[in-house]
């Protein structure tokens, strides 16, 4: 009873290899053991480290130039002024302080002259330049002596000239005092109005924001035609720049 049994195993087995593929097994069919299994590698390559952040610098220069509101010349100007309002500008601009930073300040000048004023200071704040203070001088309610006994770079401003009746070039718009601590107005006879310039009278002189003859400051501003208060006879005013002179 036993032999038909074996002859159909056989015949499966005979079967299975006549179609040209191998025959079945148990083994074939039944999962791998867990012993059999490869276990996963642990990843070699080390984790990237977060590249070091480079500190951003100062910001590039910039200035915007537009018209005064009479808000914001209180003081410094008035009717009778020998510019009318609508001839001045207010420029913003970007300036290198004493504490090495970049600062936002603030000249009024006349339009024909906007262009020079953003060019120059430009040049300034690429030299990293230093400059103590750019505000209005209205801040201090149109009081130059008081502009200037806060190292404060000003220019336009209603007013006579220094020991004459005529208008001086700062009522026009068209001078800029810059630094006026570290370069004062000094008389013919060696004096100086302001105490805490005492020490800047003489010149050429080393120091921070100050201005010598012949210097690089001097030059930008003599290139579009301003002269410099340094190079007057007798009386001398290191912070004064004036379109055409005066």
């Amino acid at each position: 009873m036993m032999r038909p049994a074996v002859l159909v195993g056989m015949a499966l087995v005979v079967a299975a290899c006549s179609t040209g593929e191998p025959a079945a097994t148990s083994a074939a069919t039944s999962p791998p053991s867990p012993s059999s299994t490869p276990a996963s590698a642990p990843s070699s390559a080390p984790s990237p480290s977060p590249r070091p952040t480079t500190p951003p610098g100062p910001p590039k220069f910039a200035a915007q130039v537009s018209k005064v509101p009479r808000d914001r010349v209180p003081y410094s100007w008035r009717p009778g002024c020998p510019v009318p309002l609508g001839d001045l500008r207010l420029i913003k601009l970007t300036y290198w302080g004493f504490d090495d930073k970049a600062h936002t300040g603030e000249l009024v000048v006349h339009e024909r002259v906007a262009d020079d004023v953003v060019t120059v200071f430009g040049k300034l704040y690429g030299w990293r330049w230093p400059i103590r203070r750019m505000e209005l001088v209205d801040v201090y309610k149109g009081s130059d002596f008081d502009s200037i006994e806060a190292d404060n770079t000003s220019a336009f401003n209603c007013r006579r000239a220094t020991g004459s009746s005529s208008w001086s070039k700062h009522a026009y718009g068209q001078a800029i005092d810059i630094n006026p601590r570290e370069n004062p107005y000094v008389t013919a006879s060696g004096t100086t109005a302001h105490a805490n310039a005492q020490k800047f009278k003489r010149r050429p002189l080393q120091g921070k924001g100050v201005i010598n003859p012949g210097d690089r400051v001097v030059r930008a501003f003599e290139a579009l035609g301003w002269e410099w208060g340094g190079y007057w006879s007798g009386t001398k005013d290191y912070q004064h720049f004036s379109k055409g002179g005066g």
